[in-house]
């Protein structure tokens, strides 16, 4: 029985193996992923005061059926400065991605968007910062829409259920291990007009083997009262040259 079970952990190892040099995905996949960026922006606004902020987190993908679930953190100044008491996003997420045909692809999902303890609700004008989406995004080739749907209040603002994002990108191969990244988008917040907004993104990216680093000019056109912080009154969608250095493992 040992010799068997040696045998069969042998021809595993090999299996293994030979996958990785032929390029083969195994059936289950587990990576994590970790991140310093000079500003967190999400959707063209700065979540942490125009500041740098840590990142990380993990996914699980189960390759035969594209079903994946994930997490991923990140610190944050927002909440606090509204009268809050976090300064941490926790974000859960889960969902199928495939190809409907050949460089068609699609990736379907919920995302919720968690700060514990944010008692962002008993700040007046606020509801919780708690928030949970569903998508759905079609990619053709590097080129990608998206559309992002609020089940909850969507970051604080009150009566905003069911506010939508809609995200046009695509990711060029600029060749020599250079990707381009272009981005528009535009955040309709329910029953908030003046919180509605434009976001756009011109960017690179680039492998170097230990890290992955990524310089990108990020800009909105958000109202600036809106979108002020209290802290400091600087505005939080002003245009601004972001960087990240990352690394996935």
């Amino acid at each position: 029985m040992n010799k068997l079970i040696l045998a069969a952990a042998v021809l595993a190892a090999l299996a293994c193996n030979y996958a990785r040099a032929e390029g083969i995905k195994p059936d289950n996949e587990i990576s994590y992923n970790a991140a310093i960026v000079s500003d967190y922006r999400y959707r063209g606004i700065s979540q942490t005061r125009l500041e740098p902020a840590l990142q990380g987190g993990a996914d699980y993908t189960n390759n035969p059926t594209g079903l994946y679930v994930g997490t991923w953190l990140s610190t944050i100044h927002w909440i606090k400065d509204d009268g809050g008491s976090d300064n941490v996003e926790w974000d859960l997420y889960g969902g199928k991605r495939g190809e409907i045909v050949k460089d068609v692809s699609y990736d379907v999902g919920v995302l919720s968007y968690v700060y514990p303890s944010n008692d962002l609700a008993h700040v007046p004008g606020f509801a919780s910062a708690d928030t949970t989406e569903i998508y759905g995004q079609l990619g053709y080739g590097p080129a990608y829409i998206k559309y992002s749907l609020a089940l909850t209040n969507l970051f604080g603002f009150v009566d905003s259920k069911h506010s939508g994002y809609l995200d046009i990108g695509a990711n060029i191969d600029l060749s020599q291990g250079w990707t381009g990244n272009l981005h528009a988008g535009h955040q309709n917040v329910r029953s908030d007009g003046a919180a509605s907004y434009s976001d756009w993104k011109v960017g690179v990216t680039k492998d170097f083997g230990i890290v992955t680093g990524a310089l990108a000019v990020i800009g909105t056109n958000a109202d600036n009262t809106v979108y002020a912080s209290p802290e400091n009154g600087k505005f939080l969608g002003k245009t601004a040259l972001v960087l990240t250095v990352s690394k996935t493992f």
